[in-house]
């Protein structure tokens, strides 16, 4: 077997590489902040980045400023986050995920390589590098600029140090020829030739960056996995590479994540493995000059980078960053619906707890409020009065006049709608309509949905789709945009637009038969939707249902009642023509499954009660005993629900905990009593992801399973492969909208 790289070497020949690699977890404790962050032997993290360098000391500085935490670099970045003595010696004896930072500061502070060694028990040829580092930046305001980036020190840590801007330290840079070179990543430390056109950077005197002469296209993918941007964005970026490969382009990947598909030296022309940071891209930029940069696929990581790339002149193809601007600013996006006539939520945006009070008690609670350009419901919360509000902001990341906090009025008891669409600046084509089963205030990243819709009226799906259209117009879209709409009767708002690349791509792409990050790469160079022949929204003749994946059995002790700040790591789907089926399958792939009989334990919040009596009368129908505590018994029985009472926790033994620790139980339906919830709800909800028992913490998805149960029971699951279901004909697919069994989903209030 022949090496790739080397096309000369056999595969069993043992590697020699001339360069270091560091690899550093990436850690998301602030979307836990319930969850004990001690490193232990169970694994906590949930990505990682990859830097490549000529030292140690450089590889490490560019893998930190890869993580994308806000750090760039080990120490003198103006991000550092100094502890008082006693914690420093605690967090240095203790792993955690932050411990390499503390190592500079306890290095900053004096301590001895010995101290920190007996401290921390970390080799001390690491230590002693570490302690190098940190020397070098107490003089890198004097200290030459070519050594300062040979040791990894980015153009943020010389610019603190010097008191300066990264734009005028890069323009020292440059004119006193300061600049990377390329090398190659080839296995053999240069005894052979390598054909694989992989590079990293660094500060030497030898660039080994081949130029061609085909037209060049640049994107830039989406960094370490992360809750709220994940793989799916880079299922974005391969597709987009493997399109403009077949128009002809060179194509340019620049990733830092090592676990994905677009950093395979394969799937590119040419992959950059280098952090996606406005420095490094622009580095890569100047030595490239491709004729665009895509920065649409890749999640909120490029698009953070759109506008000083632009700044710097660097061709933006698709979007433009006045668009993204214009959707992510909330006076500019509110502007925008009111010129078009489409309804919003009241909502405003502050800088100041005053602010955010002032507003919210004019448009009224409950207020939903975030933080500007973020992924993944970051800080998002739901706040219900004005202590809470105060509170909110006080704690809240990043405020100020170009980044406020954004405060709407929440819509209770709506359904949450996401469209995915794709624009040409002729037409736009709807790419699917989602219906989400939790109802509004679950963030979508961590609520089921499906396709096609099953509740909503042909008035309100017309609607929708007439104003996806119109603001695809008016922001000038080419190329992908996702709308989230909120649906309260028959009242279609408004809730916020991502002119780029969303999560739900690959699961629409693969719903409906149609690869959308292909096609709007091809969009981006000129081409028409018309001539790439998607001009039409594909309505399946079957249901897809995509379901979240947690990573709660890493965080033991949280919380798992969803919210609108999104937890989920990852995404499954099930497909079936029923809608219970394919529902069903979900569950299955996302364990635990969905059980066919048994008892179900009832526990909801009072604001659910009303409907959880005719849900209890459902499952009572399909062969399952009810258990609930003394408050939800007495009102289930006396609405005829047969149901078995057992004790609280705090009421004596047995109670319903020892019942779910023993699998007595087999489905549980537990909303969240508030905010704060209750120590006893929390216990059962832990218990019951400890004994791998379905726990639906919302109405709507627990009406969800009743129907995938009752599926269940009257069918037997058939396996068919995508592409059956894509060249299938026929009739409404079973349980369509027009059905009994998608109506049972429809829950009112």
């Amino acid at each position: 077997i022949r090496n790739d790289i080397t096309r000369e070497t056999p595969a069993s020949f043992e590697p020699t590489i001339d360069y270091c690699v560091v690899k550093i977890p990436r850690f998301t404790f602030e979307k836990f902040p319930q969850a004990d962050a001690t490193l232990t032997t169970q694994m906590k993290s949930v990505g990682e980045a990859m830097a490549i360098g000529r030292t140690f000391k450089e590889a490490l500085q560019k893998a930190l400023r890869s993580l994308e935490t806000k750090r760039f670099g080990l120490c003198g970045d103006g991000n550092e986050k100094r502890v008082d003595a006693e914690t420093l010696r605690l967090k240095l004896a203790i792993p955690n995920s932050e411990r390499i930072f503390h190592l500079a500061q306890a290095f900053q502070d004096g301590m001895s390589i010995e101290e920190v060694f007996e401290l921390t028990k970390i080799d001390r040829w690491f230590l002693h590098n570490v302690r190098q580092i940190v020397e070098e930046q107490g003089r890198l305001a004097q200290t030459d600029l070519r050594r300062a980036k040979k040791l990894g020190f980015s153009d943020r840590q010389l610019a603190v140090a010097r008191g300066t801007s990264e734009v005028e330290v890069r323009a020292e840079r440059k004119a006193a020829g300061v600049i990377p070179t390329y090398r190659l990543v080839d296995t053999c430390a240069a005894e052979f030739e390598a054909f694989t056109p992989y590079y990293y950077s660094t500060y030497g005197t030898e660039n080994e960056m081949r130029r061609g002469d085909k037209r060049k296209i640049m994107i830039l993918g989406g960094g370490p996995n992360r809750v709220g941007q994940g793989i799916e964005f880079d299922y974005c970026c391969v597709h987009a590479a493997f399109a403009l490969r077949d128009l002809g382009f060179e194509t340019i990947m620049v990733n830092s994540n090592p676990e994905t598909v677009s950093t395979d030296y394969d799937t590119s022309d040419k992959l950059y493995f280098e952090p996606l940071t406005l420095e490094d891209v622009l580095n890569i930029y100047d030595q490239e000059l491709p004729e665009g940069v895509i920065v649409q696929f890749g999640g909120q990581t490029p698009l953070n980078l759109a506008e000083g790339l632009k700044a710097a002149g660097v061709p933006i193809i698709g979007t433009q960053p006045e668009s993204i601007e214009m959707a992510e600013d909330r006076k500019l996006f509110a502007a925008m619906l009111d010129k078009l006539g489409l309804r919003q939520t009241p909502s405003g945006t502050a800088v100041s707890a005053d602010e955010a009070v002032s507003i919210a008690q004019k448009i009224g609670y409950p207020v939903l409020v975030r933080p500007s350009f973020v992924l993944g419901g970051r800080a998002m919360e739901l706040v219900y009065n004005d202590e809470d509000l105060r509170r909110y902001m006080q704690n809240a990341i990043e405020v100020s006049p170009d980044r406020p906090v954004l405060v709407d009025r929440f819509l209770e008891d709506a359904i949450e709608v996401d469209v995915d669409c794709i624009a040409d600046g002729e037409i736009s084509v709807i790419g699917a309509i989602m219906e989400h089963i939790e109802q509004a205030g679950i963030h979508s990243g961590d609520s089921a949905c499906v396709i096609p819709t099953f509740s909503l009226s042909d008035a309100v799906l017309q609607e929708i789709a007439t104003a996806t259209k119109a603001m695809a117009r008016e922001l000038n879209v080419r190329g992908l945009m996702n709308v989230q709409f909120a649906v309260k009767g028959e009242n279609v708002y408004v809730l916020e637009v991502n002119p780029r690349a969303s999560r739900t791509v690959p699961f629409v792409s693969k719903a409906i038969g149609v690869p959308l990050a292909k096609l709007a790469a091809k969009v981006m160079t000129g081409k028409k939707l018309a001539e790439l022949g998607f001009t039409k929204e594909i309505i399946p003749k079957h249901f897809s249902v995509k379901e979240a994946v947690f990573p709660f059995l890493r965080y033991q002790g949280i919380d798992i009642a969803l919210g609108p700040e999104m937890k989920s790591t990852g995404e499954v789907m099930g497909i079936d023509a029923d809608l219970g089926l394919a529902y069903a399958k979900s569950q299955m792939a996302a364990p635990p499954p969905l059980p066919k009989g048994g008892n179900v334990f009832i526990s909801v919040k009072d604001d659910d009660k009303p409907n959880i009596i005719s849900l209890a009368h459902e499952f009572v129908g399909l062969g399952f005993q009810i258990i609930s505590t003394s408050g939800t018994a007495a009102m289930l029985g006396a609405a005829g629900v047969p149901v078995t009472k057992v004790h609280k926790i705090r009421e004596g033994r047995p109670h319903v905990l020892d019942l779910v620790r023993n699998g007595d139980i087999n489905f549980i339906i537990n909303t969240p009593s508030g905010k704060i919830p209750r120590e006893d709800e929390v216990r059962i909800r832990n218990a019951s992801l400890a004994r791998k028992i379905p726990i639906m913490t919302t109405i709507r998805a627990a009406q969800a399973s009743a129907n995938g149960i009752r599926s269940l029971q009257r069918s037997s699951l058939q396996v068919k492969t995508l592409q059956e279901y894509h060249a299938g004909v026929g009739a409404e697919p079973k349980g369509s909208k027009k059905s009994d069994a998608i109506s049972q989903l429809k829950v009112e209030g």
